[in-house]
């Protein structure tokens, strides 16, 4: 067990402890050096510090602190059933001082703290108890959500470290107290604990959603939904309010829905959250998108283009002139895939906008437009407001409409280079849904120069992955083709790499149509999406399910994920 420290004792404590972190690639130096002198100006203690402005994880610092201290971390599996040590220590004592009994023995009475140098209270704890203290690392939510569950529930108002957050009906007509409750530090350290644990976790999405007896939330990871926590109901409100304040959304309005976005970081990188509140039967339910502003894809390779799809599609791309369509439905990386185009066409002696509903990355010399539709500032208006502005290259983030579309058909026929994505499930179909859309099969045929159309699908995990030979007729079945002796698949398995699941990442499965002199013609003569696709075919288009076939056989997905995202195309 440590000793009392000074203050002199403490600083050399806190270098010791960086330096742990940075040789474990936790932190960098200049961040510690820009959180040391923070650190001075505010006399704040260091770990606190690098928590807080989310440079380190609350779980690598617990980690660092076990490895500088010699102790044990103690996890949720660790704490108690029932509450300990009852009528000897207060618990308000226990959570303003951030430690919890986990065990009361006949020689000693183990504690669970967020800071184990704080001898005040191990020496408080002692004296209540008669026992000397075996002092266990835990983490600051781990603990948060053992007091909620151990002292909160059946506890009167009174009694209480805090407020009752029971009788949410009420609550509900109480904005100035609701405001409140959701400024509390137990109900702030829950939400960030959620959006921490999230980005840990790889999610895309966070999932808040009340049912009727308990709130749910679920992270959606590699594309799949995945139960991750089930907060205390009376926190429904709270947590509710608390996300739709770090949003800027108003906290009075829930009968309409709100989309809003929350600027954060964590772990060393800067993080935008896209949210969105909808009234439901039981309360509001919101959702969170996730986007890392630091980690787009530089490498088309890396999305999942092969060699040759990757030559073609690069030719149609460095063309001045034209429009360049990403179709598939939504979350197939269709945004992706255009910001990694925007990288390779961006250059000092082009001049690039984008026109987007809601910007997901900032880029470094690209003007971008973010719509506002509520004050008339639509798609169309805006792109034909940059048509004057001498652009080269313009992004825009959706044709939802005939008017944007044309605008966009008129750029291009006045030698704009012209991205943009489409909601279809095939590239053949996106040429039926322009026609649809009432735009002319001549301008069509005039103006749009390829359509790649995606999904995304699981990235089988490296290492754990599991080769197999399928049965001769399934591999009949499915068209596997073999280069050399019998086909080959491979399977999930889970390790600790992957967390058990078997997958980790996503790959795109592509198919990419060039509109050639031959599909021109069956445009103008208003052929099938099955007459198109059936030609693009013969002159070289692999097809998306032959795609993630070939994909499969590499091992870099699953044949069931390729089934499960073409099957209907």
């Amino acid at each position: 067990m440590p000793t009392l420290i000074n203050d002199m004792e403490r600083r050399s404590f806190e270098r010791s402890l960086a330096a742990r972190l940075v040789a474990a690639g936790k932190l960098d130096d200049a961040a510690f050096e820009r959180v040391a002198r923070l650190q001075e100006r505010n006399n704040a203690r260091l770990e606190g510090l690098l928590v807080k402005l989310g440079l380190v994880q609350e779980r690598d610092l617990a980690e660092a602190l076990a490895d500088e201290l010699g102790l044990e971390i103690a996890g949720p599996e660790q704490f108690p059933d029932a509450p300990l040590l009852g009528g000897r220590i207060n618990q308000s004592y226990l959570r303003h001082n951030a430690i919890l009994p986990l065990a009361d023995t006949a020689d000693a009475v183990v504690l669970a703290m967020v800071d184990p140098l704080d001898l005040n209270a191990i020496r408080s704890v002692e004296m209540a108890t008669g026992k000397p203290v075996r002092a266990r690392i835990a983490l600051a939510s781990d603990l948060e959500a053992a007091f909620g569950r151990l002292y909160q529930a059946g506890t009167p108002a009174a009694e209480a470290p805090g407020v009752d957050f029971d009788g949410d009906e009420d609550l509900l007509e109480d904005v100035d107290r609701l405001r409140d409750l959701a400024s509390e530090g137990p109900v702030i350290r829950l939400v960030n604990a959620l959006i921490t644990r999230a980005i840990e976790s790889r999610a895309s999405d966070i999932h808040v959603e009340p049912a009727q007896s308990r709130l749910v939330v679920r992270y959606r990871i590699d594309g799949v939904l995945t139960e991750a926590a089930t907060p205390p109901m009376r926190l429904r409100s709270a947590i509710i309010s608390r996300i739709k304040i770090m949003a800027r959304l108003n906290i009075a309005e829930r009968r309409l829905p709100q989309d809003g976005r929350i600027r954060l970081a964590a772990q060393g990188k800067d993080f935008d959250l896209r949210v969105s509140c909808v009234p439901t039967l039981h309360g509001e339910g919101v959702v969170m998108r996730i986007l890392d502003r630091t980690s787009l894809v530089c490498d088309l390779t890396e999305l999942g283009f092969s060699e040759e799809s990757l030559e073609t599609f690069l030719q149609v791309l460095d063309q001045p002139q034209g429009i360049m369509l990403v179709t598939g439905p939504t979350g197939s990386g269709k945004t992706t895939t255009l910001y990694t185009c925007l990288l390779r066409l961006n250059s000092r002696e082009k001049k690039l906008f984008t026109v987007e509903d809601p910007i997901e990355y900032q880029l470094d010399g690209v003007s971008q437009i973010q719509v506002k539709p509520q004050i008339g500032l639509s798609f169309a208006h805006v792109l034909r407001a940059i048509l004057r502005q001498d652009p080269d290259i313009v992004m825009v983030g959706e044709m939802r409409d005939l008017e944007t579309a044309e605008i966009a058909i008129q750029a291009a026929l006045t030698g704009h280079l012209v991205l943009s994505t489409l909601h279809t499930n095939s590239a053949a179909g996106t040429i039926t849904r322009l026609l649809d859309m009432g735009i002319e099969d001549y301008l069509v045929t005039s103006t749009v120069t390829g359509v790649l159309a995606q999904r995304l699908v699981r990235r089988l995990c490296p290492v754990c992955r599991e080769s197999y030979r399928p049965l001769p007729e399934l591999a009949a079945h499915l068209g596997l083709k073999a280069a050399a002796g019998e086909p080959m698949l491979y399977r999930a398995v889970g390790c600790g790499q992957c967390a058990g699941v078997g997958y980790r990442g996503r790959v795109a499965v592509l198919e990419f149509l060039v509109l050639s002199d031959a599909v021109r013609q069956l445009i103008l003569q208003r052929a099938t999406v099955q007459e198109i696709q059936r030609v693009a075919v013969a002159e070289g288009m692999r097809p998306m399910y032959e795609d993630g076939l070939h994909k499969a056989q590499l091992g870099l997905t699953a044949i069931e994920e390729v089934l499960r995202v073409t099957r209907d195309i």
